[in-house]
């Protein structure tokens, strides 16, 4: 009993040396590989971040594909290191797949808000700050998240729209040229002064110290042939940030310079001749 259980004990003593011989070469290789790999991971994040960084992408972005491509790398390492040592990693990537496919196919909107939401951070359309026409409201962009973006409406309204729908839709970015064509169009009676009315338009022109001279100049035009007036349009141009205050300025200082020289902003009508 004591001889078979000695010879046991040998065998098993020399089953594990030969194990050992096997596979502690592998386990050492596969934790230095592991080592080495962290750190290079390290590495690459930190590159991407200082790329990032002096290209000057939002930072909420930057923070996003640094801790992404971390995180990728760092599983394709662990994978990598567990076939090193004899693991079987091929049921375990489909187990990952299925996995990955049932997330996306159940996040499918999640998924397409933060695509777009990407998008807008890299490709930045508009900025904090920006005055944006988008999705049917027009308000001041305060915070650009991963899925959604904030915007305060010009009446203090607080909307959060879907990055989603968003980046997919147009979006018109009021402010973001330095200067802005005004259009104005002021109706005048058939029986008043066309010529007259034009040269009080040119002279508030003339006199609004807000107004830029552009290549082509202000444009008053008679521009259309209305049921109820003739239409006059006035096209200056000024800077973005005088915008509203040229549109309501002129539109104020024409009506009162029309009521000085006895010209006519005529109420909609239509002549009815009964027989």
């Amino acid at each position: 009993m004591d001889e078979f259980s000695s010879e046991n004990l040998q065998g098993l003593a020399d089953k594990a040396i030969e194990m050992s011989m096997l596979y502690l070469p592998k386990l050492l290789l596969a934790l230095l590989t592991l080592i080495i790999g962290f750190w290079v991971i390290s590495k690459i994040v930190n590159g991407i971040s200082k790329i990032l960084s002096v290209r000057a992408v939002e930072e909420t972005l930057q923070r996003f594909l640094a801790n992404l491509t971390g995180v990728a790398l760092k599983a394709m390492l662990i994978i990598s290191v567990a076939s090193m040592i004899g693991i079987e990693t091929t049921s375990f990537i489909a187990v990952l797949g299925a996995a990955g496919l049932a997330i996306g196919l159940a996040l499918q909107g999640s998924l397409s808000n933060f695509a777009g939401g990407v998008l807008i951070l890299l490709f930045k359309p508009f900025k904090i700050g920006d005055v944006v026409d988008a999705q049917g409201y027009v308000g001041v962009i305060k915070e650009i998240q991963i899925f959604n973006t904030i915007i305060t409406t010009l009446d203090n309204e607080r909307v959060i729209i879907p990055n989603g729908i968003l980046s997919n839709g147009p979006i018109k970015n009021l402010f973001a040229e330095p200067i802005r064509r005004v259009d104005m169009t002021f109706g005048i009676s058939y029986d008043d002064d066309v010529i007259g009315a034009k040269e009080a338009l040119r002279e508030i022109v003339l006199a609004d110290t807000r107004l830029l001279e552009s290549d082509k100049g202000h444009e008053i035009y008679v521009s259309e042939h209305a049921d109820s007036s003739v239409n006059l349009l006035v096209r200056v141009w000024c800077d973005s940030a005088n915008f509203w205050p040229v549109y309501f300025g002129m539109h104020e200082s024409v009506k009162l310079a029309f009521d000085a020289k006895g010209i006519t902003i005529p109420y909609p009508q239509r002549d009815v001749h009964m027989k």
